[in-house]
């Protein structure tokens, strides 16, 4: 019985049966993987970024700088020989500025990369909120259009004025040739004279 069921088993291309891989569930999460580097938030890692690029672009920082080189290079000419912790050629100090811009030319190229990413997303805002602009623009340009088409056929006084003064000419027209008749106003107006004057 053993036997057969070995047989039965499918083979996979390793050489391993199905029986014997390990299945993976889906309606359990995985393990936390173990990370050998440390984990950050990138999000406040940038935003402490900004603001250390913002207070090294500003003049306190110069100011504050220069007063700390003053400090130290007279500390170390001026002071005891003993209390002197860098002599003349001012090693620390050198080595103190290039670690400092060897951290603050990083730390200004990712505040530039957050504010580039930051404009292209205001960029594309604008770019949208013109095409909706201009698509209101076209839409109401053509309903002003509609309504000059729909007042072109509508009255207007000087139409209404012409229309009463062509009635009174008939009328009197039909006083002069029939004196005895009493003047009465028509009921209705033929239909072809209606059309013509639409």
């Amino acid at each position: 019985m053993v036997p057969e069921r070995e047989n039965s088993r499918e083979r996979t291309p390793s050489g391993a049966t199905a029986a014997s891989r390990p299945r993976t569930r889906l309606d359990q999460p995985l393990p936390p993987r173990r990370r050998f580097l440390p984990e950050y938030d990138p999000e406040a890692f940038g935003r402490l970024s900004e603001r250390i690029a913002r207070f090294l672009g500003t003049g306190r920082f110069i100011v504050w700088m220069t007063v700390v080189i003053i400090v130290w290079v007279a500390w170390n000419i001026l002071a005891p020989s003993p209390l002197r912790f860098d002599e003349y050629p001012f090693i620390f100090l050198t080595l103190m500025l290039s670690l400092q811009a060897s951290y603050a030319a990083p730390l200004i190229l990712l505040a530039q990369n957050r504010q580039d990413d930051r404009d292209r997303v205001n960029l594309e805002q604008d770019r949208k909120q013109n095409e909706r602009s201009i698509a209101d623009t076209e839409y109401l340009t053509r309903e002003i259009a509609a309504l000059r088409i729909g007042l072109g056929e509508v009255a207007t006084r000087d139409w209404i004025r012409s229309e009463l003064q062509d009635t009174i000419k008939e009328l009197e027209e039909r006083q002069n040739g029939h004196r005895h008749d009493p003047v009465v106003f028509p009921a209705e107006r033929s239909r072809g004279r209606d059309a013509d004057d639409r």
